[in-house]
């Protein structure tokens, strides 16, 4: 009998610890400052994965992240900046392209493209517009990939141009994540 007793105790204990913890966890996501991003709230205390899964414009990112394996990398301490490209930016590629890319085969390419988007270290939207005033009017900043990408202004929009020229407008900065910053992009840009 003193078992079941004890074993009931041990039971609401943990239980009521549980409890706490879940609402402690809500409590703190409730006081975060989240930004909305795709239909659902971006948590600065969610890591990059954890986030971009929530967003219904990103879902192809999503799928690209992970049929390259880089979901490990972008739930890793990082920090990254990483420049986010919506559905309708891929959307933008030559038919064919993205289904392409998912391919096995494509692996690599598709990692390179991927890595591509993303910045050691995190550079906050007024880090990046202080870089470009610094810089005569563009900054520079070397992907994890090894490419290149230039920032500048267009009016009051940062805009990003690839190697090759092409340019993407950053529509939503500053979505702060555990392991670095977002910063949705209006088209995929494309290393050399």
């Amino acid at each position: 009998m003193k078992s079941k007793i004890f074993t009931a105790v041990l039971f609401s204990i943990a239980l009521l610890a549980g409890s706490t913890t879940i609402f402690a966890q809500s409590k703190m996501m409730n006081d975060e400052k989240t930004v909305m991003v795709g239909g659902a709230e971006m948590y600065p205390s969610k890591n990059i994965v954890e986030n971009a899964v929530n967003s219904k414009d990103h879902t192809t990112l999503v799928a690209a992240v992970k049929a390259a394996d880089l979901v490990e990398t972008l739930q890793s301490e990082g920090p990254f900046t990483v420049f986010a490209p919506t559905n309708a930016a891929f959307e933008k590629l030559p038919k064919g392209t993205v289904e392409t890319l998912l391919m096995p085969e494509n692996k690599a390419k598709l990692q390179s493209i991927l890595t591509y988007h993303v910045v050691a270290g995190k550079q906050s939207a007024a880090q990046i517009m202080k870089d470009i005033k610094n810089g005569n009017g563009k900054a520079s900043y070397k992907t994890v990939s090894g490419g290149t990408l230039t920032a500048m202004m267009k009016g009051k929009k940062v805009v990003i141009m690839d190697e090759n020229g092409g340019m993407a407008t950053v529509t939503i900065a500053d979505v702060n994540q555990s392991n670095g910053v977002i910063h949705v992009i209006d088209s995929v840009v494309l290393p050399r």
